[in-house]
């Protein structure tokens, strides 16, 4: 079982050349794209001529972490990468997250270290880099000016990564960089919500350095990255392990040839379902849910009866595994970053010294 692409998938990243019979049907949603459009303008406007400034927090180094496609591009694991490297050569690190599809709107902070609020507080992203990242501080909250003055007045943080930080303008970043898949580069181009793209591919002029991902089999055109001038970096994504329900680690062949049921509440779930069935086991079942989805107790009741029906093990990711209950036992793949091209630029953005392998 390989996985259909989604409906948004569909429209969003379509065959070139688009059907224009598709596209008759879709005009529609260009008309809202086309709205959308005009404010998103506007304000990227306002920000230019200076009428709208940017909030500067001294003694602070921002490196913002973002991309223009709406889910999906590899943004969290490249924020781990980034805080395990800055970690790693003694910077104080916090990371700025809004927290998508928590309940609560007040502002927490907390370390993977300490006791972690509920996924319902938080949200479940940070979370997983709370978990993966234990010395890196989190700061989940709306008001992003005010975490970077918490990160380094009261913490004494020397440096702050501003998750998903691309369009949050309002706080001045040092370093701007864009995720981009190149598998899936920038759809067919268009704006929310007749394609993935939550401002226009002119935008890239404000990155200064692009992290491409390489696609794991062909690259998608990507002609908007052509006028971009900013430094670029390649990385790759790839399994470095299987967790299985106790917290075990497991090299990545232990599932190899076993029945799985692959759980997961993904934009774009189709990477995952290869990855897994790269990795040798044997896909029999997949329930598939939309992205950050909070599943309910009938929900997990059924994927486990589904399981037990083929015989088969639950897997999921590491994002998705943080909001399954206590007791659910699913067995979790977890990804690492490996930087292919560009390290010295990468470096010279976290604002490091030393030799690397470009050099």
């Amino acid at each position: 079982m390989t996985g259909s692409p989604t409906a948004l998938e569909r429209i969003f990243y379509p065959p070139a050349p688009e059907p224009w019979t598709r596209r008759a049907l879709l005009s529609p949603l260009a008309l809202l794209s086309w709205t959308y459009s005009g404010a998103v303008r506007l304000r990227g406007a306002l920000y230019d001529s200076g009428m709208l400034r940017a909030e500067h927090v001294e003694g602070l180094r921002v490196i913002s972490v973002g991309n223009l496609n709406v889910g999906g591009t590899g943004k969290t694991p490249a924020v781990l990468h980034l805080a395990e490297l800055l970690i790693r050569e003694g910077r104080k690190v916090g990371i700025l997250t809004r927290g998508y599809g928590r309940e609560s709107q007040e502002p927490l902070t907390f370390t993977g270290t300490e006791p972690l609020p509920a996924v319902t507080e938080a949200g479940d992203e940070p979370l997983l880099l709370a978990r993966r990242c234990p010395g890196a501080r989190l700061f989940v909250g709306a008001d992003r000016v005010a975490a970077a003055l918490r990160a380094r007045d009261d913490f004494g943080l020397d440096t702050v990564l501003l998750d998903d930080g691309f369009q949050h303008r309002r706080l001045h970043r040092d370093e701007d960089l864009v995720v981009v898949d190149e598998a899936v580069g920038l759809g067919n181009g268009q704006l929310l919500p007749r394609g993935p793209l939550r401002e226009p591919p002119s935008a890239l002029r404000r990155a200064t350095l692009l992290w491409l991902r390489a696609a794991q089999g062909d690259a998608a055109p990507n002609p908007w990255l052509e006028a971009v001038t900013a430094p670029r970096i390649r990385t790759r994504y790839g399994p470095t392990g299987w967790w299985d329900p106790s917290g075990t680690g497991h090299a990545t062949n232990a599932l190899e040839g076993k029945p799985v049921l692959v759980l997961a509440g993904l934009a774009r779930p189709g990477g995952f379902l290869k990855t897994v069935t790269a990795l040798g086991a044997e896909v029999r079942d997949a329930a598939l849910f939309p992205d950050h989805h909070r599943f309910t107790e009938e929900e997990l009741r059924q994927v486990e009866a589904r399981a037990r029906q083929h015989g088969a093990l639950v897997v999921t990711t590491e994002k998705d595994a943080v909001r399954l209950p206590a007791g659910f036992e699913a067995w979790v793949v977890r990804l690492g970053v490996e930087v292919l091209e560009g390290e010295a630029h990468l470096r010279r953005a976290l604002g490091l010294r030393g030799e690397t392998r470009d050099l």
